[in-house]
């Protein structure tokens, strides 16, 4: 009986054993997977938030510091473009133009929803929803924001330009319960590969002009 009672132990113990080491295996493996996911869904809403900074910047000369105002624009605002009247081979367009003294150009207004998410002629409808939902991190259910500020610095040689900083840290939109580890490590090595790198995903700066970039984009 108390054989049988020890071999009982005995395998427990070693199944015990071999879900540990299991689950060292195979934990890095599936962090990995969810890590790749959950960046890409982070990273291109985050180049959704860029490209309507930069075109409230076009119209406005300054970002704004709220995703409210942000929407806003991107509903209910418009952009001036120009476009050429005539072709310049057309000699007799040309001709024209230049007897009426007018330019090759004119200027006309579209709404910016439709037109700053287009991507290489291919139309993206976005809903007022999307718009909304621009300001949540993928993966969170709508618990986590982006943190957005937006302001100016000058620059040694005295020039004012505007600045804009879009964030979230990884330890808002990984899974920090089952893989913090593995999250921990992430964070210290990628301190090791560049001193004072974000832990996170991010572009932009409130203390430099960079061009909005993005440090995933490194």
């Amino acid at each position: 009986m108390v054989k049988k009672i020890a071999q009982c132990i005995l395998l427990v113990v070693i199944v015990a054993f071999a879900y540990v080491i299991f689950q060292q295996v195979s934990n890095p493996i599936k962090f990995e997977q969810d890590l790749k996911a959950k960046k890409t869904q982070v990273i291109d809403r985050i180049k959704d938030i860029r490209i309507a900074q930069r075109a409230f910047k076009s119209k406005y000369q300054r970002f704004t510091s709220t995703f409210d105002s942000l929407a806003d624009f991107i509903l209910h605002d418009s952009l001036v473009l120009e476009r050429k009247l005539v072709d310049e081979d057309d000699s007799v367009g040309m001709a024209r133009l230049k007897k009426l003294k007018k330019r090759n150009i004119e200027e006309f207004k579209v709404a910016v929803i439709d037109t700053i998410f287009n991507e290489k002629g291919k139309v993206r409808r976005l809903t007022a929803e999307d718009v909304y939902n621009f300001r949540f991190v993928p993966g969170t259910n709508n618990k986590v924001q982006y943190t957005m500020n937006a302001g100016i610095v000058t620059t040694e040689s005295k020039i004012v330009i505007p600045v804009i900083e879009v964030k979230v840290a990884y330890q808002q939109f990984l899974d920090t319960v089952n893989y913090r580890q593995e999250v921990i490590n992430l964070i210290k090595d990628e301190a090791l590969i560049a001193y004072n790198k974000y832990p996170g995903i991010k572009f932009g700066s409130m203390e430099t002009g960079n061009n909005e970039a993005g440090n995933w984009e490194d």
